[in-house]
């Protein structure tokens, strides 16, 4: 089947296509007036046409064996289910010879025409979610609030046009929403799931009452993926959605999930005794009162803007464009400064220090990083290649793990934060088991906190892509008190080692920052270690965490140490066997 492109406009119903759109001759036209047009026939937009127009665009395109027209024997009634499908234009005399037509495009079945051609004119229409400061003469700078056209939108970034000042370039998918949609809510967060829309709402900007809107777990898959700028605007799926709200008790801060259930005729509800047409009236409703809520809605859930996707092609980037500001610490590689890359992107930057690695193995630490890339793991942005050598991460507000620990704020978690934090790690270091690599210095140290507290893993200075294990060389330095015992006699690191070390972070967590074997000097702890000796359970940790999970990271023989994945799972699971999976209704 062969496809062409008709320039000129058909109206069906009042309603003008002018852009490309796919026609079905057999159930979208009355056959009176498109005998002889082949299935998924183009209309493409051009400056309105009379129907003469178009009708003799296709006896051209007869007429040069694109299409077997023929012409009808009888014209044929319309049938009374076609009536008001389809309105003729009416041809007047001055339309009976149509002025030169366009030069004709023609497309076989195996040159589909380009991607942004499939955009319908009502769909490539998005507004900006966050402010976007463009980082290279290729990008759209944006507001927030502002509306664009999209003009070709595939991957993570998408060619725009602004709609109000009539610039044109690419802008992050991620940081705009199609107009009408839900995601254009600052309360709605599609596919956000029940453990990270609670970790979210916990973060501290947010106050009680605040809230959220997600897509229900269960209902996840039934459509394609937002990332398609033709994504619908509202789930069909009965129970389609949940809401999740801020709550507080004597028990402390918690978050609690209501069922939105749909109704057949149209419109949502928590409760049946009251519903409503649209999310946004059912927020409305509860936001001025909390009518059997635990709380009245507030505020939406504080979403801090996306990373930037970064560009491929600036991978090694000069050093001129890099803005050192203040310096975040030091380390057995170098220094760590948070700084600006081109002056608009917060980034943190580590230095080599000359004398500490060879230039070839700091650039080796940077591969590894690229390779990774997690939610749970820091990631890497770029590098300067040149000395002294750059690697540049994205920036994480509140530090490292262990000093934010020791912090006033930090000291104040409950310890179902402080396991949820642990989970996050355990997250991150069940992908790099998966990923068949090994971290090689696991502790809080090691852990970055963003500003919303969610917990990311950093300094893979001594990670190695293996098979199945890295033996140490000669003269390698490593942590003692949180390196697993065959790896201190035998230098030989396997992921085994690594869940060792995770037993020893999570010590470091339920202690708020202690130093783990406290009092014990390296030699110590290697000998207490050759005795069996393990570091008691200290009075902040629940006995049910210090013997199925941190005992279990201690096992003598590698092999019997628990997976990450496994890990991750208890961790995350730790105090969900008591909870409701949804409260009751109001």
């Amino acid at each position: 089947m062969q496809c062409f492109l008709v320039y000129g406009l058909l109206k069906k119903d009042g309603h003008t296509f002018s852009s490309p759109t796919c026609l079905n001759p057999r159930s979208d036209f009355h056959p009176t007036f498109l005998t002889g047009i082949p299935e998924g026939a183009l209309l493409c937009r051009g400056s309105e046409a009379p129907l003469s127009h178009v009708l003799h665009l296709l006896c051209v395109s007869d007429r040069m064996g694109l299409v077997s027209s023929k012409k009808p024997d009888k014209e044929k009634p319309i049938k009374e289910k076609d009536k008001g499908q389809w309105s003729p234009l009416k041809v007047s005399a001055q339309d009976k010879d149509p002025p030169p037509l366009p030069p004709l495009v023609v497309f076989n079945h195996l040159t589909p025409p380009p991607p942004s051609e499939h955009l319908e004119e009502d769909e490539h229409f998005v507004v900006a979610l966050y402010d976007y400061a463009a980082m290279n003469d290729r990008d759209l700078q944006m507001l927030k609030g502002e509306k664009l056209q999209v003009l070709k939108g595939t991957g993570d970034w998408w060619l725009a046009k602004s709609l109000v000042t009539g610039r044109e370039g690419y802008v992050p998918s991620n940081f705009v929403a199609r107009v009408e949609s839900l995601e254009v809510e600052r309360w709605f967060f599609r596919s956000l799931s029940r453990k990270e829309a609670e970790r979210q709402l916990l973060a501290p900007i947010n106050k009680t009452g605040s809230f959220l809107i997600r897509e229900s777990e269960t209902n996840k898959g039934l459509r394609g993926s937002s990332k398609n700028p033709s994504r619908s605007s509202q789930p069909e799926a009965a129970g389609a959605f949940s809401l999740s709200v801020k709550d507080v008790t004597t028990q402390g801060e918690l978050i609690k999930h209501y069922k939105i259930r749909s109704l057949d005729e149209g419109g949502y509800y928590i409760s049946p005794r009251v519903t409503f047409p649209s999310l946004q009236a059912l927020v409305q409703h509860y936001s001025k009162k909390g009518d059997g809520l635990c709380q009245r809605l507030t505020l939406p859930c504080v979403s801090l803007a996306p990373q930037n996707p970064w560009a491929q092609d600036e991978w090694e980037i000069p050093r001129q464009s890099l803005r050192l500001v203040r310096k975040l610490g030091s380390g057995q590689f170098g220094e760590v400064w948070m700084g600006y890359y081109k002056n608009n992107m917060k980034v943190a930057i580590k230095t080599l220090k000359e004398g500490t690695m060879s230039p070839e193995a700091f650039l080796g630490e940077a591969n590894v990083m690229k390779a990774l890339q997690h939610e749970r793991l820091v990631r890497l942005y770029a590098v300067v290649t040149k000395e002294p050598i750059y690697i540049v991460t994205e920036y994480m507000a509140r530090g490292c793990l262990l000093d934010f620990l020791k912090t006033d704020e930090g000291s104040r978690l409950s310890l179902p934060r402080l396991i949820d934090m642990s989970a996050q790690v355990a997250e991150g270091m069940a992908y790099i088991e998966r990923m068949n690599s090994i971290h090689r210095d696991l502790r809080a140290a090691n852990i970055l906190v963003s500003e919303a507290l969610c917990c990311k893993i950093a300094d893979f200075g001594l990670a190695r892509i293996i098979d199945s294990e890295y033996t140490a060389q000669e003269g390698a330095k490593f942590p003692i008190k949180w390196t697993a015992p065959e790896a201190i006699h035998f230098g030989v690191f396997t992921i085994k080692a690594d869940v060792w070390s995770f037993g020893v972070l999570l010590m470091e967590v339920v202690t708020y920052g202690r130093v783990p074997y406290p009092g014990m000097s390296n030699p110590e702890v290697i000998r207490n270690l050759e005795r069996g000796y393990r570091m008691p359970r200290p009075e902040t940790c629940p006995p049910e965490l210090y013997r199925g999970v941190i005992a279990e990271c201690w096992r003598s023989r590698p092999e019997e140490r628990p997976t990450f994945e496994f890990l991750q799972s208890v961790l995350e699971d730790f105090y969900t066997a008591t909870e409701r999976q949804y409260e009751l209704q109001p």
